[in-house]
């Protein structure tokens, strides 16, 4: 993990809200020898052990706490430690889609931050949870068969797993 000072610098400079750190995207298959195949893809502890080198460098983890995680999508959330509401103990690193429209409708956002359409993380997308961010309400479907693409009709409307996360986790 050579580069991770190198990210931190960039989170450093940026100072954004929520860094998602994802383990793999796939892009297609590309031209040339090399294609990437399912061994380049890094295990989630290898995921979260990455996201946590990051904090590790520039100070960050004085500001900057691994917050959420989602084991299947190898995906993880660094927040902004002043997304923990220290009262409620808990994270806020959901949007809150009804405030976020009215603070644009009514021309507040100008004078808002993310801070102010930001809603509690459910328990389930927390780091450490027994869930491993699999929300409990959604059912969790193993494939065998070789062609893993969707058939015409095989997702139904209001299946998709993007519930609304920042980051997405």
């Amino acid at each position: 993990m050579d580069d991770t000072h190198d990210y931190a610098k960039l989170i450093k400079r940026g100072q954004p809200d929520f860094i998602e750190i994802k383990g793999v995207t796939y892009n297609g298959d590309g031209p040339g020898k090399d294609k990437m195949t399912m061994k380049s893809v890094p295990w989630h502890p290898e995921v979260v052990a990455f996201g946590k080198s990051i904090l590790e460098y520039e100070g960050l983890s004085d500001d900057y706490e691994l917050a959420c995680e989602h084991e299947h999508s190898l995906i993880i959330l660094l927040a902004r430690k002043s997304f923990y509401d220290k009262e409620k103990h808990e994270w806020r690193t959901h949007i809150d889609y009804s405030r976020y429209i009215e603070l644009v409708e009514s021309g507040e956002w100008r004078t808002k931050t993310s801070l102010d359409y930001a809603c509690s993380t459910p328990s389930w997308a927390l780091s450490g949870s027994p869930e491993k961010g699999f929300d409990p309400k959604d059912t969790r479907v193993y494939r065998k068969k070789k062609d893993k693409s969707a058939a015409v009709g095989d997702l139904a409307e209001g299946t998709s797993a993007n519930t609304g996360a920042a980051g997405g986790a």
